[in-house]
């Protein structure tokens, strides 16, 4: 059961079960914002079905980063007419490429979605984008009528593709904000992670920040996310510097997450490093080529 709170005038979180997913809604005067339509036919009839309890305007479509969880139910909206979904350009290229593989992640709980049967399981693109080739920082304003939404681009972080929705008080962050569980490393950048969430932290204008998974959060949550990360990105570096320190998994119950999210974490550093990447090479305006994630790329979970 989709469980919908109004945290601000017109603004809306829509929380469901599968994926601990938030999906936003704006509610300005001629259309209404969706923020991640869920992970299939299920979970974004769920969805819908919540929003339309709240407006029976015309919606308009954002999907915050290219994981199955946040753009797989498009088709839903696709279904009541919506045509204008939004997102960054490089989520429309990795849904281009991989979306049909990360079918396989929702065997369990979206079988439809799964093996393409029944309706609303077409994948349904991205038809509006962020403006740019995707590789800086970039924004625009969307019009709903009465009310002007912002979507903006800081940079590499939890993807190369984060999306933020910001309205009023209210920051919508995608994955780039995690509450109530470790931040998923995948498919992450995660030295230019901690920079986009101080970046975040430093954006005095919100007060309320809408993680995409969890309950809301504020600023100092945010700033907290950033020094947890750095923290354990420093603890592993130091120790795979340090010849006498030991292996580094025999070091990860001494780190701040989950001794499998540390592992992850430990693997994408090494990762990019064995690619010629290191933190220093890395601005928050360009995003490296060829260094998609295993999640995007429907590999692993």
């Amino acid at each position: 059961m989709a469980r919908t709170h109004e945290i601000a005038d017109g603004i809306y979180v829509i929380a469901t079960d599968n994926y601990r997913l938030n999906t936003g809604l704006i509610v300005g005067g001629e259309k209404a914002m969706v923020i991640d339509t869920g992970a299939g036919p299920r979970q974004g009839a769920e969805i819908f079905r919540a929003a339309r309890r709240v407006t029976d305007l015309p919606f308009v479509v954002v999907n915050t980063h290219a994981h199955f969880d946040h753009f797989f139910g498009n088709a839903v909206f696709a279904a009541d007419g919506t045509t204008d979904v939004w997102a960054h350009p490089k989520a429309l290229r990795a849904m281009e490429r991989y979306a049909d593989r990360q079918r396989g992640f929702v065997e369990t709980l979206e079988p439809e979605m799964a093996h393409t049967q029944g309706p609303n399981t077409e994948i349904v693109l991205p038809t509006r984008l962020l403006p740019g080739d995707g590789g800086r920082a970039s924004f625009t304003r969307v019009d709903l009528g009465d009310r002007a939404v912002t979507l903006f681009y800081l940079g590499l972080g939890h993807t190369d593709n984060d999306v933020f929705v910001g309205v009023d008080e209210v920051l919508f962050t995608g994955d780039v904000v995690e509450q109530g569980a470790d931040p998923a490393f995948d498919d992450s950048f995660p030295d230019m992670w901690v920079q986009t969430l101080l970046t975040v932290a430093g954006l005095d204008r919100y007060r309320v920040f809408v993680p995409g998974h969890g309950t809301p959060v504020e600023r100092a949550f945010v700033q907290r996310q950033s020094e947890t990360m750095r923290d354990a990105i420093d603890r592993i570096s130091a120790s795979t510097a340090n010849p006498l320190a030991g292996p580094t998994t025999a070091a990860m119950y001494k780190l701040p997450y989950d001794a499998g999210v540390t592992r992850i974490l430990l693997d994408r550093l090494e990762w990019l490093k064995s690619r010629g990447l290191e933190s220093d090479d890395m601005v928050a305006e360009e995003t490296p080529e060829g260094l998609t994630g295993p999640i995007t790329r429907g590999e692993a979970l």
